[in-house]
């Protein structure tokens, strides 16, 4: 009986009631467990700590794989970062990284998405020595034709200003190379709707450059750059504009004022381009027209009289009767398309 008991209490206490008193806590339960300690250690989780920072070049290398990140402010403050490290070496030191490494990356950037990668990545390429980018002409003109023809306009008008600073520091090096000239101008032909005697008609069919608030100033900047390109192309030279190009014989290139029998010397020398028989591709897969490397001033002038002349100068003059700002963005391009016309016809006659 005691045992029987016993169990019957201990039952009951399952269904008893705790009585509180007042001043008394509440007991704990039986799975209780004391969490009022404190560690006193640190935990660092995915890093190291060490003495010597990361050298310059580390950083460098650093930021330049980050350009490939998914996100927009981590491509754009990297971009800050390697333009700030360039500019900020020492003078006539070298560049961290070679431009032949550095490029490959930023390239891409310029069909980014995003207007402050863009406009970041046009900073940095302006931080770099016009002298090392001019042997990397070739690999900028595709992204750059690949942006001006693309369906987004902000990225039309970013890759514009890229050809632009691209002129600045290489200006010979990009008529002159190896589709440099023709597709670079049906490039802007088609960025100005000029391919035709309709398209070119100002009225009918404007090319569309976004928002209407901007009055017209992606336009300007697109003439703008026109007549810079076609400075480098066809502009006449300095030394030929004091001359009579009615009918003087030495307003023709190659042609000496030494006296006989040591005329017209430069016709008979070898050139001083780099690569003085490329155009006669030896070597190299068959292009067609557009694809030619185009050295001389005659051979692109030859190109863009036969092809672009007419085109060109519709739509000059239809921006020209459009007035104020436009029209006086058409000026420089009109201006130098003149200058050309008449070299030409010095050199012919």
């Amino acid at each position: 009986m005691g045992s029987s008991s016993k169990k019957k209490k201990e039952k009951q206490k399952d269904f008893q009631k705790a009585k509180l008193k007042v001043g008394k806590a509440k007991g704990k339960p039986e799975n209780f467990t004391d969490t009022s300690f404190k560690s006193k250690g640190i935990v660092l989780n995915q890093q190291s700590l060490t003495l010597n920072a990361p050298s310059f070049n580390t950083q460098f290398s650093h930021h330049l794989s980050l350009l490939s990140s998914k996100s927009d402010s981590q491509r754009r403050d990297s971009l800050a970062h390697l333009t700030t490290s360039i500019t900020a070496r020492p003078v006539n030191s070298p560049l961290p990284q070679p431009v032949s490494v550095i490029l490959p990356t930023l390239l891409p950037l310029i069909l980014d998405a995003n207007t402050g990668v863009r406009t970041q990545l046009l900073k940095l390429f302006r931080s770099l020595p016009p002298n090392d980018v001019q042997d990397h002409v070739p690999q900028l003109l595709p992204y750059i034709r690949a942006g001006m023809t693309h369906l987004a306009a902000d990225i039309r008008v970013s890759a514009v200003e890229v050809l632009s600073w691209l002129v600045d520091v290489a200006g010979e090096e990009v008529v002159s190379s190896a589709g440099g000239w023709i597709k670079t101008l049906n490039c802007f032909l088609s960025v100005l709707g000029w391919h035709t005697e309709e398209s070119a008609k100002w009225s009918a069919s404007r090319a569309s450059f976004g928002k209407s608030g901007t009055k017209g100033q992606p336009m300007m900047k697109v003439l703008t750059v026109l007549a810079e390109f076609l400075y480098a192309g066809i502009g006449a030279p300095e030394e030929s504009k004091d001359v009579d190009m009615a009918g003087s014989d030495q307003s023709a290139p190659g042609v000496s004022n030494w006296e006989f029998p040591l005329s017209q010397t430069a016709a008979h020398m070898i050139p001083d381009t780099a690569v003085p028989y490329a155009y006669l591709n030896l070597f190299g897969e068959p292009r067609n027209e557009e694809g030619e490397m185009y050295e001389t001033w005659e051979d692109r002038y030859r190109v863009f009289s036969s092809r672009f002349l007419s085109a060109i100068q519709r739509g000059l003059e239809n921006a020209r009767q459009e007035g104020g700002e436009l029209g006086r963005a058409s000026s420089g391009a009109s201006k130098v398309l003149k200058e050309a016309v008449a070299y030409g016809r010095g050199i012919a006659v």
